[in-house]
């Protein structure tokens, strides 16, 4: 009778074992979900972003129909949105952070991090706080915090399914790194007039009047005699597609001011039917060394790069090689360049 009081027992008390084991694998299961649970569900959903970094840049970034732009509505690199919306579908949970390392990562994401709130149909769902990459670098230190859940405790290890790499470089808060490149994009039709001036070597200015079928060459105000009607188009068709190289990485508030003060070797200004119109300010970046020019000029200049006033007073950093199709009139038209001189050192 003992014995069989004594197996009873056992067998409850391995019972009961086995149900504390389930309920704290259970509990420990939905904890696990709790802080994995990164991936947004329709995506097609998602009209607000906004990411942060701890050098307190942020950007906003909104859905307007199928495109997306800046919450002021100006144009973002829109392969930089699909990007986004890819990890926001496709992260996966990694791995969780050993323990001998979490207070290194939490202490290392409480300093340097980057945020980024994530909405649905104008609604908060979640935050991603992005920490530093894996050791391994196949994935990410990350940290969530949502609407259904709140916020994880602690960090884990993230990735982008079907890909061995980081996932912050896809979410940056500079707004330079957004801006679209775009300058022009007019076809034929839109341009009724363009105009060149060379401040320092009016004798390579020259403009373009249309009206219609009617076509006109001016150099100093003159009209040009024996212009080739196919030339004039094939001017005008380089305005199709005109791209600035980069955005400003290297001169500060002061020099940009110091830059725009100065006086531009080139003043391009372009008018559309619409009535709009395109203003360039365009200035030389002063060298050490003499280097020659497209006319066999020796200039302190460089030769492969410009800075660029846009018409919102962002200073861009254009090539030659896309700009010299708009500038150089001469390779299209039989402009007179007898007067052009040496030109005096450019200033940055």
């Amino acid at each position: 009778m003992k014995k069989l009081i004594t197996l009873i027992a056992a067998i409850i008390g391995l019972s009961l074992l086995g149900w504390y084991a389930y309920s704290l694998s259970s509990s420990q299961g939905v904890s696990s979900s709790e802080l994995i649970a990164f991936s947004i569900d329709k995506i097609e959903t998602v009209d607000k972003v906004i990411i942060s970094d701890s050098y307190g840049q942020e950007i906003t970034l909104i859905k307007n129909g199928y495109e997306w732009t800046t919450e002021s509505g100006e144009c973002v690199q829109q392969a930089n949105i699909e990007f986004i919306l890819d990890a926001f579908k496709n992260i996966e949970f990694k791995g969780y952070l050993p323990e001998n390392s979490r207070k290194q990562q939490i202490k290392m994401m409480s300093t340097q991090h980057t945020k980024v709130e994530i909405f649905q149909e104008g609604e908060w769902k979640k935050t991603w706080y992005i920490g530093p990459a894996s050791q391994d670098h196949y994935g990410q230190t990350m940290l969530l915090d949502s609407e259904e859940y709140g916020k994880s405790d602690l960090p884990v290890i993230m990735k982008i399914k079907g890909i061995n790499g980081i996932i912050e470089p896809r979410f940056f808060a500079d707004f330079r790194k957004w801006m679209c490149t775009e300058i022009f994009k007019l076809p034929i039709n839109k341009i009724t007039k363009v105009d060149v001036k060379f401040i320092k070597e009016p004798s390579r200015s020259f403009s373009i009047s249309k009206s219609g079928s009617k076509m006109n060459v001016y150099q100093q105000n003159k009209p040009l005699a024996g212009v080739d009607t196919a030339m004039i188009f094939a001017y005008l068709n380089k305005y199709k597609k005109v791209h600035y190289e980069q955005p400003n990485y290297s001169l500060n508030e002061k020099q940009v001011d110091s830059v725009k003060k100065s006086t531009p070797f080139i003043v391009l200004t372009v008018t559309e039917t619409s009535k709009k119109s395109t203003k360039l300010r365009m200035f030389k970046i002063k060298t050490d060394e003499l280097h020659q020019n497209e006319f066999g000029i020796d200039e302190y200049a460089n030769m492969d790069n410009f800075w660029c006033e846009l018409p919102s007073g962002q200073l861009v950093k254009c090539q030659y090689y896309a700009f010299h199709p708009l500038i150089l009139g001469h390779v299209y038209f039989p402009l007179n360049l007898e007067k052009i001189k040496k030109a005096e050192v450019p200033t940055e």
